[in-house]
């Protein structure tokens, strides 16, 4: 295999504040790859939220699950074409005995055709594609795979790869999930807060771990709850101070530092205006 995704830098740490992890591709040469899942390795299936820096587009001819894309959840039936830009946030879900091939580039690689890079935005708009088989999109892939095996040029690669993307732009687009899919964000974001996460104190934090928007998180839990996240936030925010208050032997400037506060003085503000009481007050009452 001559190339394959990987985390940033050693070691493989997620970007500050919590955000989805960046993937780059690495190889040697061209930066071109294209294999099974098992040969493009684990992160080909990676089942938590995460982003890359290079293009990806996935040929799906079997295996069960979802496919997560932004906030919207795919469910397979193979076979499948889907394109992901560089940037977007992407997971599997419950997949299982994924087959097919997946291809990985960056914008670099298409030089001789510049335009497939609008192309291929427009088309991770309507990421996920249901195909006949085997078609002729299953045997432009094979070609490439071929081409690609037999240590193939990279113009050629380019020319397979650039008539790929035109005809996967002439595809029908796949109706978006349903409605439920937004359900599903606004029940992932409430059994989070429900549990004690440290690193998890604003809507874009949560918002960022799901892979959503934190707009598109507000619109969705504002619809299922009737409250805004930054309310549900700050209850639990609240609650975790005053568990932490009233069973442990933590100083009040601990307790903020627990509850993502560095300043102690804003953190009594904040508990004041919440419970209606000081922290110490709330301490001596328990």
């Amino acid at each position: 295999m001559r190339g394959t995704t990987v985390l940033p830098g050693t070691p493989c740490d997620a970007p500050s504040g919590g955000g989805p992890p960046l993937h780059r591709l690495e190889v040697a040469g061209t930066p071109f790859a294209l294999g099974t899942f098992d040969t493009i390795g684990p992160m080909s299936r990676a089942a938590f939220p995460h982003r890359h820096t290079f293009h990806e587009i996935l040929y799906v001819t079997g295996g069960t699950g979802a496919h997560v894309v932004d906030h919207a959840r795919w469910e397979l039936a193979p076979p499948h074409l889907c394109v992901v830009s560089p940037g977007q946030v992407h997971h599997w879900d419950g997949a299982r005995d994924l087959d097919g091939f997946v291809l990985l580039f960056t914008d670099d690689f298409l030089l001789d055709h510049p335009a497939d890079r609008d192309l291929l935005r427009r088309l991770s708009a309507r990421p996920w594609a249901t195909l006949d088989e085997p078609g002729p999109i299953g045997r432009l892939v094979a070609e490439l795979d071929e081409e690609y095996r037999r240590g193939g040029g990279a113009s050629v690669l380019r020319a397979l790869l650039h008539v790929l993307v035109v005809r996967a732009a002439r595809l029908p687009a796949t109706p978006a999930p349903p409605p439920a899919a937004a359900g599903a964000v606004a029940e992932e974001f409430v059994r989070r807060i429900g549990r004690t996460d440290h690193g998890l104190w604003s809507v874009r934090a949560h918002a960022d771990r799901i892979g959503v928007t934190p707009g598109h998180l507000t619109e969705v839990v504002k619809a299922a709850t009737g409250r805004t996240p930054s309310q549900l936030v700050r209850e639990a925010r609240t609650r975790e101070a005053q568990r932490l208050l009233a069973r442990t032997d933590l100083s009040v400037r601990q307790v903020a530092g627990r509850v993502g506060f560095a300043d102690p003085a804003y953190f009594c503000r904040f508990f004041r205006r919440e419970a209606g009481t000081s922290p110490g007050e709330f301490r001596r009452s328990q």
